[in-house]
């Protein structure tokens, strides 16, 4: 299977690091416009340049994806720059992993709210593209109980949730809207990175827990969220597929 996106264009909140640059990277090397977002100047400028490289359409900003108007100020200026949008990913999270009172507000804002937001933000284009859909990027914490972090488990369920209900709500439109739930997943400088540092039990304890015995790459991800924006996919809406190695079977 192989995917053309010429003629496309995305974008991609969150998509300086890990998940959210894969997919970005993956979009570009298929042909597609993209514009990315992130807090992060320097890598944002990094992924930027990397996604140049492959000679199309680009834009990237700075965004805090907890704040309303930012979040509507890039989705506005990303469609001015890609002249539209056919392909939206929400990819922001707080990783909020804690069971205090921020870390349920800033999950909520991030991981919940910035979605609906940049949906929002989002639809006037998407309405008029020919073959527009969403993506959500949620995790497997969503589709279980969490004891160790309450927090983010829920806001994931939320999103996972919230898919449903968008789904449901645009598909009048013609608008598909999907979500990934990745398992673990390591890279450079991400979290399961840093378990391997600071929390090698922890770390271990999930490697035996993946029945493929190894973590997940952004990229298996990536090439999961260019399928759900593909014609490939054109009868999927309103679903969740866990890419976890069989995390989930343990």
């Amino acid at each position: 299977m192989t995917f053309d996106f010429k003629g496309r264009r995305v974008v991609v909140c969150g998509g300086s690091r890990g998940i959210g640059r894969a997919i970005a990277l993956e979009f570009a090397s298929a042909g597609a416009a993209v514009s990315i977002c992130a807090r992060g100047e320097d890598t944002l400028r990094a992924t930027e340049k990397d996604i140049a490289a492959h000679g199309g359409v680009h834009h990237a900003a700075s965004c805090d994806l907890a704040d309303a108007e930012s979040i509507a100020a890039y989705v506005n200026a990303a469609a001015a720059a890609l002249g539209g949008i056919d392909v939206l990913v929400n990819n922001g999270s707080a990783f909020a992993l804690t069971d205090d009172d921020e870390s349920w507000l800033s999950g909520a804002r991030i991981d919940v709210l910035a979605i609906v937001r940049a949906t929002r933000a989002a639809l006037p284009f998407l309405e008029r593209a020919d073959f527009a859909s969403v993506i959500n990027i949620s995790s497997i914490s969503g589709l279980r109980p969490s004891v160790r972090t309450p927090s983010y488990a829920a806001v994931k369920a939320a999103s996972i949730h919230y898919t449903t209900s968008q789904a449901a709500a645009l598909a009048g439109k013609k608008i598909r809207v999907n979500c990934i739930a990745p398992g673990a997943v390591e890279f450079p400088g991400g979290v399961w990175d840093k378990r391997r540092a600071d929390a090698p039990e922890l770390y271990e304890r999930t490697l035996k827990s993946i029945p493929f015995g190894r973590m997940g790459t952004p990229e298996e991800i990536a090439e999961v969220a260019l399928f759900l924006a593909s014609r490939h996919a054109r009868w999927i809406t309103g679903q969740t597929i866990a890419v976890d190695g069989g995390q989930l079977l343990a």
